[in-house]
């Protein structure tokens, strides 16, 4: 990257990627877009991460993810929770997993924990940097003066992006290559592309508080006669969220609700009195859902909240940004080094925007069910006897969880989280039950799903390793698990060898891997070839990682 000054006033940086938002979603997309080699500067108008506990759950999927990167140690070992719930119904999220269930893990945590690794990785962190306007640039005509073309997309066709900013220095002019918008719901990127964000605006709303110096007793989504009334207690602190049946979303212009509103509507609901208490913090959510039509504009690309709006039942918010960020890392940075085509960015939405899609629609349900009155009773008692069911457990399990999701990595209609059929959710689990395209029966069982953790055995070693740690560079893998290093295998992928391992082990009596198959699986550590030999293994190799380096 380069710095220079274009004048006294103002400072120019060149880079590869400009991401702007240093929540979750940005944070990881900055550790993935380093680990891939590419430039990246993060500009966010905080200070530092977030001090308020907006999310404090993360799911098994993002579990596995930071494990795959060798973050979990700093984690230490937070507390677990295998029970959570659909709509307030009770739901055992055990699957086979290697950190399955619920972890509880504060937001600002979570933002510490990555924001150390990409400053490790060289990740170029302004804070205090509020974004002012972004234009496509390029010889092109039939544009408008932002860059954006008939389709109103900015960037189609430009070879970069210009971003103004003001910092606590002056302003800021930061060229790139790609912009992406992790600015939360209510983006400035996405306000300024003029990205289409259909869906809907909030009817009702929970009201949240964390209080000191009250003494309420837990409720775990208690339904009351009238409204919903949720509380626990953590290290003194109470977290009550409170909804009055009948109640709609207040306008609030973008303000919070002060604590004498939800100490009112506590009391309506619950007959209790936490006036008395002290305030640490207060908001509302509402159930709002909106999904962006396109995650690709051009040069412009969207995760986390920015792609999409919604009510964070389950934890699923923060959990799906994260996500996002970890499909596009890899992607971005290898079109940004040269080793990929364009049409590989195109993957991310086709694939993101669908489980988003899905996400959405399922917390559309559960907030029916969360805050409908009476009228939905009747749904509420046939979900709970449906959960008793292990399938319907597991298939809404997978779907909270993210160990559900099978990509459509052969490029047929219908990837995502969502759907009857699919494999298990790497180990153990039922057939029949999956989160994804119905399998073709042709078709290996672990196509499109995540790399299930296994240990695997290496005589020439003569000793042990788990298939998470071989994720740990950020490249892609090729496993043989015949252990003799097949050849033929070898062969073929040795153009990719800049890009792509080749690790020949024998699995673990008892596991989860089909012994003498092999697996090519992608940085995010989804499978994307599965065969016995070569055949469309250079196929799959070109899909995802590009041509091969050509020889010297």
């Amino acid at each position: 990257m380069t710095t220079d000054h274009q004048d006294t006033d103002t400072t120019i940086l060149d880079t590869d990627v400009l991401v702007v938002g240093a929540g979750p979603a940005g944070l990881m997309l900055a550790t993935e877009l380093r680990l891939g080699g590419a430039e990246v500067v993060v500009v966010d108008q905080r200070p530092g991460p977030t001090t308020e506990s907006r999310a404090s759950t993360l799911h098994a999927r993002t579990m596995e993810i930071l494990d795959s990167r060798g973050l979990l140690d700093e984690l230490g070992t937070p507390p677990c929770e295998p029970r959570g719930h659909f709509g307030g119904v009770p739901l055992d999220l055990t699957l086979p997993s290697s950190h399955p269930g619920q972890w509880k893990v504060a937001q600002t945590r979570t933002e510490e924990l990555l924001q150390r690794r990409a400053a490790v990785l060289g990740a170029d962190l302004r804070r205090r940097h509020q974004l002012l306007s972004l234009e496509a640039k390029s010889e092109g005509a039939g544009r408008d003066e932002a860059g954006r073309d008939e389709a109103g997309q900015v960037g189609a066709g430009q070879d970069r992006v210009e971003a103004e900013a003001i910092g606590p220095y002056g302003p800021v002019r930061i060229r790139a290559r790609y912009l992406v918008g992790c600015d939360g719901e209510d983006s400035t990127v996405r306000r300024l592309v003029r990205a289409p964000f259909p869906g809907r605006d909030a009817a009702r709303e929970l009201l949240r508080a964390d209080v000191s110096g009250v003494e309420v007793a837990d409720r775990r989504f208690q339904r009351l006669e009238h409204g919903l009334a949720i509380a626990a207690t953590r290290e003194g602190v109470t977290r009550v969220m409170v909804h009055e049946f009948g109640r709609p979303a207040a306008e609030r212009g973008g303000a919070e609700p002060d604590f004498a509103e939800v100490t009112d509507v506590w009391k309506r609901v619950t007959g209790e009195d936490i006036s008395q208490g002290t305030p640490l913090w207060v908001n509302a959510f509402g159930d709002a859902n909106r999904q962006l039509a396109h995650y690709r504009h051009g040069r412009v690309l969207f995760a986390g909240d920015a792609a999409h709006r919604q009510m964070p039942s389950g934890g699923q918010a923060l959990n799906l940004g994260v996500q996002d960020a970890f499909n596009l890392g890899w992607k971005l940075a290898a079109v940004v080094r040269g080793s990929a085509g364009e049409d590989l960015l195109d993957t991310y939405h086709s694939e993101r925007h669908t489980v988003g899609r899905q996400v959405l629609a399922n917390i559309r349900a559960q907030v029916e069910l969360l805050l409908g009155g009476p009228e939905v009773e009747p749904a509420r008692a046939l979900l709970t006897e449906l959960v008793a069911l292990d399938g319907v457990r597991q298939h809404l399990a997978g779907m909270i969880s993210g160990l559900g999701i099978r990509y459509d990595v052969e490029g047929v209609e219908g990837c995502g989280a969502g759907g009857a059929g699919g494999d298990d959710f790497g180990a153990g689990a039922a057939k029949g039950v999956g989160v994804g395209p119905e399998i073709r029966s042709d078709e290996h069982p672990l196509l499109g799903r995540r790399l299930p953790d296994a240990w695997l055995e290496s005589a020439e070693r003569g000793a042990r390793r788990r298939t998470t740690e071989l994720l740990r560079t950020g490249r892609g893998l090729l496993l043989s698990l015949d252990g003799d290093g097949a050849p033929a295998l070898r062969a073929t992928a040795a153009p990719w060898s800049d890009r792509v391992a080749f690790v020949a082990d024998r699995p673990a009596a008892g596991g989860p891997l089909p012994a003498g198959q092999a697996l090519l699986v992608r940085p995010d550590g989804y499978v994307a070839w599965a065969g016995s030999g070569p055949a469309g293994l250079a196929r799959a190799l070109t899909r995802w990682f590009g041509t091969p380096a050509a020889d010297d």
